[in-house]
Formats: structure tokens, C-alpha cells, sequence
């Protein structure tokens, strides 16, 4: 009997507990979302307007670093933020649970295929934030890790799914890295690559993710690609992103809709640093675009997880604040697919790190946070802005190309030096109207222009 009224007293007190924590004031933070179990149905409404490569923006979340709570709540929290930006599709770096045996920290060392990470939250929250996103208009995919595991990953147990040497498990070769912490996968193995296919659609199935980017992908042989993007296709009330970390043209005749722009990145940073001649930027646009389909597009970009953790950041690789905009003009507008990272868009100099936490501060550079969203609004705002089809009419010091696309025609300018430089522009162009696209008024060309130091210029025809 005493011991029934002690659990009937606590009781009560958990009951008044909850009565309080359940009266807190509306601007306490979130309640974590509760664990859910998984199914075996699918979970949520599959997003139906999920962006084509033609009108697709996309945004690089760095959770360790995009808010103080480094987790998914930190992005649902910023999910307007990154809307603002004109971002339509959101690429969350790997969330599964990260292996701990020989770990330097690196999210892509995946101890579990089906799990979310508690560093991150749980299945819940990632369903809340694909949820919330889909509300707003935008995808999610998710980073995935398909070329190796940790080395405490459960799959490690069946020895055959992973390359040997003399009988031994060995790490991936790489040249000029060493990747000690993960352990090579065999896809010669048809019992690993049906798993690893099952892995992905666990995502879609229980998290309605739309898609994946597929990390080192130049190192996984070409007919998993094929197997792997096959299935996606099957999944026919679906609508997947697949993008290839990798510059092989053969990711496309996999499936792949998206690749990385490596070749375009390399020559901007030339361009910029070294002189380089901006012409080389349309040779490089038309060579990586060749043989592509209209569903097809690679991915441009002035930095990303790798560039601003091990290299530098836009601000340190293209001469400051006004270098940065310059060099993401381009990178925007030269007909593929734009990439932002998260922190370029405030100017943050320092590197990036992605294996330990860091903070972004969202207010340390407004102006160019402005810049941004000004920038990408513009973007969006018409096919003619986002056509791959360029027609370079630019000089020594100015990346200039034309786009139509039915009876608009724009212009996009940016001067590539850190000194004034002058345009001649062609005759028919002096004899148009334009707006200026940033102020909305009105332009009349004159020969000769001058563009100020890493200045742009956005026209639309009137």
C-alpha cells in the first residue's frame, strides 16, 4: 500500500512537470522532435514540383557550422533565410551516424546508412525539415557516401564487401590524399550494392528526401552509378535530384542530371588570380556542356565544403568583398546550376572547417548578404537569365555574355581585374533600350563604357 501511494505521489509530480514545462513562454526554444520508429510506409507526400536543372538553385548546408545548435532544428530555423537567397533545392552534408574507430571527425566516415546521427537530431527532425521545406517550396537531398564506411560500420563484419589486399581490409587509394579513417568498399559485390541501393530508398521511403548528392563519385565504377540511378527512376511517384561529386562524363549516361563544374571553377580562379583571359570561360562552358541534354547541367560554384575548409574562402580566392560578387556573377549566370555554400554569402574570410563545430555570423556582412539576395532574385526571375545558351561578347578584362530565350534578351558584365576597365560594345547594342536589373532603371549603352575595379552589370532588354 506504501508503495502504490509513493508511485501515485510520483506520478503526480511528473504530471505537474509536464502541466509546467508544457506553459513555457512562446519564444523559449523548440521542444526536440520526439524518436519515430520506422515503417514500411512512406512517409510523407512526395514533393511534386521538385526543381529541374533549368531553374534549379542550390544551397550547401554545412551543419556544424550554419547555426549555434549545429543540427537540423539550426536549419529548419534558417529555412527562410536560405529561401530568400532564391534557393529551390537544399544539399544537407551527411547526418548519418559518424564512425568513431580511427576518426579524424569527418561527417563522411558513415558508421550507419539508416541512422541519423544524435550530433544532428533524430528521423523526426529530418522529416520536420523536409516537411517544412517542401512548404516552402524547396527539395532536400542529402550527402551520400557510397565509395567507403568507418571502420566500425556493421557491414564491416561481412569482409567481402570491402577491397582486399592479402586478405586485409584496406582504406580507399587516393592520390595526394590519405583517407585512414574509412575502409574501401568492393563493388564487385552485388550483395553490397543491392544494400547500398536499399540504404538510399530508406531515405526517400522514411524521410521524403528528394535526392542525393553522391560524394567522391569519379571513384565509384560506373555501373553501380547505372544500377543506382536505375532504381531512383523507378521509384515513379518520385521526382529524384541525383548529383555526382565528379567531372566523368559518364555520370550523365548513368542517370545523373547534375555533375561538378571542376574544370569551370579551376579557369575562374585563373582568370582572377593569374590574368587569365575571360574568353577561356565560354570555351570551358560550351566543352562541359557538350553532349548534355537539355535535363542535364553541371554545377557552378565559387567555393564549397572542400574549397573554404582546405583552401580558402570566395573572399581570400578572388580579391575581397567586391572579387567574390565578380567571380559569382559568373558562376551564376554562365548557364549552370549555381551553388551557394554556406557563410559566402556574408563574406566570411576565414576557412570553414566541416570536421569540428564552428558558427557563422549571419550579420557580419550585410550588405553583401543583400548582394545575394538581389542577385539570385534576378536570377529567377526569368529563363532568359538562367538559358545555358551563351553568346560571349566580352575583351580582355570583361566576361560578357549574351542570353535569349524567347523575345528576352539579356546582358550580364563583370569585370574580372581590380582597376577600371573599358567595354566597346557591339553596335546593335548601342541602338536598344535596356533596364538595369539591380535598380530597375532605365540604360542607354554608349561606346566606350567603363566598367569600375571587379564591377557588374546586369541588362535586360526593354
Amino acid at each position: 500500500m506504501i508503495i502504490n501511494q509513493l508511485r501515485l505521489s510520483i506520478l503526480t509530480l511528473a504530471m505537474l512537470l509536464v502541466v509546467a514545462l508544457g506553459c513555457k513562454k512562446a519564444d523559449d526554444a523548440p521542444t526536440p522532435a520526439a524518436p519515430v520508429t520506422p515503417t514500411n510506409n512512406d512517409y510523407g507526400t512526395p514533393m511534386q514540383n521538385v526543381p529541374t536543372v533549368d531553374n534549379m538553385v542550390m544551397y550547401e548546408v554545412n551543419l556544424r557550422a550554419l547555426s549555434p545548435q549545429a543540427n537540423l532544428q539550426g536549419v529548419i530555423n534558417r529555412l527562410d533565410s536560405i529561401k530568400a537567397l532564391g534557393a529551390n533545392v537544399i544539399w544537407l552534408m551527411p547526418i548519418m551516424r559518424q564512425g568513431q574507430l580511427r576518426s579524424v571527425g569527418s561527417p563522411y566516415a558513415i558508421q550507419n546508412y539508416k541512422e541519423v546521427s544524435p550530433e544532428y537530431g533524430t528521423l523526426a527532425d529530418l522529416r520536420s525539415l523536409t516537411d517544412k521545406a517542401h512548404q516552402k517550396g524547396m527539395a532536400v537531398i542529402l550527402d551520400w557516401v557510397a565509395n567507403h564506411t568507418s571502420w566500425d560500420n556493421p557491414w564491416i563484419a561481412t569482409s567481402t564487401w570491402y577491397t582486399r589486399v592479402n586478405g586485409t581490409i584496406v582504406s580507399p587509394s587516393v592520390p595526394g590524399q590519405t583517407w585512414n579513417d574509412v575502409a574501401d568498399l568492393n563493388f564487385d559485390n552485388q550483395d553490397m550494392r543491392k544494400a547500398m541501393i536499399a540504404a538510399m530508398k530508406y531515405w526517400v521511403s522514411e524521410a521524403n528526401v528528394d535526392g542525393f548528392r553522391c560524394d567522391a563519385a569519379d571513384l565509384v565504377p560506373y555501373p553501380f552509378w547505372k544500377q543506382a540511378n536505375d532504381s531512383m527512376k523507378r521509384l515513379t511517384t518520385r521526382k529524384i535530384i541525383m548529383l555526382a561529386e565528379g567531372a566523368r562524363a559518364d555520370h550523365f549516361t548513368a542517370g545523373f542530371q547534375l555533375n561538378f563544374a571542376w574544370d569551370h571553377f579551376a579557369r575562374l580562379k585563373d582568370v582572377f588570380r593569374t590574368g587569365g583571359l575571360p574568353s577561356v570561360l565560354q570555351s570551358t562552358h560550351e566543352t562541359e556542356m557538350r553532349a548534355l541534354n537539355p535535363s542535364q547541367r553541371r554545377l557552378r560554384f565559387t567555393s564549397n565544403h572542400d574549397e573554404s575548409a582546405w583552401d580558402a574562402t570566395p573572399i581570400n580566392l578572388f580579391g575581397g568583398n567586391d572579387g567574390s560578387m565578380a567571380a559569382f556573377t559568373i558562376a551564376a549566370f554562365s548557364g549552370g546550376v549555381p551553388l551557394i555554400y554556406s557563410s559566402q554569402e556574408v563574406g566570411r574570410a576565414a576557412t570553414v572547417p566541416f570536421f569540428s563545430n564552428t558558427t557563422i555570423n549571419w550579420s557580419a556582412n550585410r550588405p553583401m548578404l543583400f548582394q545575394y539576395r538581389n542577385l539570385m532574385q534576378i536570377y529567377q526571375s526569368g529563363p532568359a537569365w538562367r538559358s545555358s545558351r551563351t553568346t560571349f561578347i566580352g575583351d580582355n578584362n570583361n566576361w560578357a555574355v549574351e542570353k535569349v530565350s524567347g523575345q528576352d534578351t539579356v546582358l550580364i558584365v563583370a569585370n574580372v581585374r581590380n582597376a577600371a576597365s573599358t567595354i566597346i560594345w557591339p553596335a546593335t547594342y548601342t541602338n536598344r533600350a535596356w533596364t538595369n536589373a539591380v535598380t530597375g532603371q532605365p540604360v542607354t549603352l554608349a561606346n566606350p563604357a567603363t566598367m569600375a575595379p571587379y564591377g557588374t552589370l546586369l541588362l535586360q532588354r526593354r
